[in-house]
């Protein structure tokens, strides 16, 4: 994969009128406002964002959210430095400058002769004696690449300024994507007290980049008018916010962003703690990643963060694109990818016999699918891929060698239901839905949406309504019907 500028001409979501400049790992680089860091970089065409923790392999961004699990950096130097921040997670801002959690010189050593080390070499080689390992570990921990707390740093010396806050609520939404929206909605028409608390910095969740529209208006317009709707309601709206506990008698605590510049006077983060009547989680679902070799290289990707790059950022990862999927949701990515202009070497669906409308979409726009087919290997080097091998799943024919330098995978996907299993929530697998949902939480709380295994999205819109409208009227407000 050449690291060469990857913007497109046209599109996106991103203010090309703002160009800003920024830097990573001591290089110059540029992106727009509306940009995150991880699109700013794969737009300069920066195809390594970190190492494997044990061998030093290169590691590419793979997704576009809270799902990444390589794009981590750390933000600023000295006392004011922030580490392991995900790269898709910190909008971008002029002057930003970010490092890699590489590691150092020894563990890319490690990584070139790693073939040759077996597993937990370093354990069987270093733990002779209680002296030898302790060295050892120490330098060890250095070279792992994780974020490093900088010297000096204390609770008095961080430049930072952390703030905390107690709310009450009728009706607390966790999840501002298209079943959010409708839930805080319903809600706050009924007359409720609502918060609607996101992790993104922009509400919408996959209609920012999936080309739904909702009754004639596209997703993205659909969207704004709810968020002034819920504005104008008096609704307390908290983007760039992470719900991660929910505790006895309906307390949950979250973590809002406010401003990742080290230094700034502003508060950095908010620690919100909230008391809630009744809770709506509707936090929707992450995309599955599909197994085979090489499938760790740069330029391997998930098909909803392909999408999302080229929509939301103007970005495409790639210029020859193959699709692994098990499901229909990878043809929607194609047909995003063609109409950019871009070619789509195949789609490798792992079903003997897909037959879904955008399956047929794509077979009328000329997109080459394979049935029955799936992924072995995708080669390449510590730049990028270069090519993959895939064979039919039945065993017969001899596997086939694509070209390409951008392998997308979409294997389902995994309601996030972290929250309501804190809520007592049992996960019981679903056939259906094929995946774990969650059953019964012993709190005042209702799922819905992709969260609850209800992936299209006129369900979703319905099934959040009606949690909204539900959660409103348990809370004394309502009759419990959407309006």
């Amino acid at each position: 994969m050449s690291e060469r500028p990857r913007r497109l001409e046209g599109g996106g979501r991103i203010d090309r009128r703002r160009p800003i400049a920024f830097h990573f790992d001591g290089r110059l680089l540029h992106g727009f406002a509306g940009d995150t860091l991880a699109a700013a970089l794969l737009g300069a065409g920066v195809s390594v964002v970190g190492h494997s923790f044990k061998y030093g392999r290169p590691r590419g961004i793979v997704g576009a959210g809270a799902e990444e699990p390589n794009a981590i950096v750390t933000l600023g130097t000295g006392v004011d430095a922030v580490p392991n921040l995900r790269a898709t997670e910190v909008p971008l801002y002029e002057g930003l400058a970010a490092t890699s959690n590489r590691g150092g010189l020894a563990k890319r050593g490690i990584g070139m002769a790693a073939r040759l080390l077996p597993t937990g070499f370093y354990y069987k080689t270093f733990l002779a004696s209680d002296a030898l390992w302790r060295t050892a570990e120490r330098v060890l921990r250095q070279e792992a690449g994780f974020g490093r707390v900088p010297a000096g740093t204390s609770a008095h010396t961080n430049g930072g300024r952390y703030d905390k806050v107690n709310q009450h609520c009728d009706v607390l939404v966790v999840g501002g994507g298209p079943a959010g929206l409708a839930a805080a909605r319903e809600a706050a028409a009924a007359g409720a007290r609502v918060i609607l608390a996101d992790e993104q910095a922009t509400f919408g969740g996959g209609l920012l980049h999936s080309g739904h529209s909702i009754d004639g208006t596209a997703g993205p317009a659909w969207v704004e008018s709810m968020v002034t709707a819920l504005a104008d309601s008096r609704a307390t709206l908290l983007p760039r916010t992470t719900v991660f506990g929910y505790h006895d008698h309906n307390f949950l605590t979250a973590l809002e962003r406010l401003d990742d510049r080290p230094g700034h006077p502003a508060a950095r983060l908010r620690l919100h703690r909230i008391r809630a009547k009744e809770t709506a989680l509707t936090t929707g679902a992450v995309e599955r990643p599909l197994v085979f070799a090489g499938n760790d290289l740069p330029g391997v990707m998930l098909a909803s963060a392909v999408a999302a790059y080229a929509s939301r950022y103007a970005v495409a990862p790639g210029e020859r694109l193959l699709l692994a999927t098990t499901n229909d949701h990878a043809y929607r990515t194609a047909l995003l990818w063609q109409r950019l202009g871009r070619e789509v070497v195949a789609v490798l669906d792992a079903r003997s016999s897909p037959s879904g409308a955008l399956v047929k979409e794509a077979e009328a726009a000329g997109i080459v699918a394979l049935p029955g087919h799936g992924l072995m290997e995708a080669r390449g080097s510590g730049r990028g891929v270069r090519s993959a091998l895939a064979a039919r799943l039945d065993g017969e024919g001899a596997p086939r060698r694509f070209d390409c330098d951008l392998v997308a995978t979409a294997g389902g996907w995994n309601p996030a239901i972290h929250l309501a299993s804190q809520a007592g929530a049992k996960a019981v697998w679903n056939p259906a839905a094929l995946a774990f949902l969650a059953e019964a939480p012993r709190q005042r709380c209702r799922l819905a949406g992709a969260a609850n295994g209800t992936y299209a999205l006129g369900n979703i819109l319905r099934e959040g309504a009606q949690a909204g409208a539900a959660a409103a009227a348990a809370a004394g407000y309502g009759d419990g019907e959407p309006k």
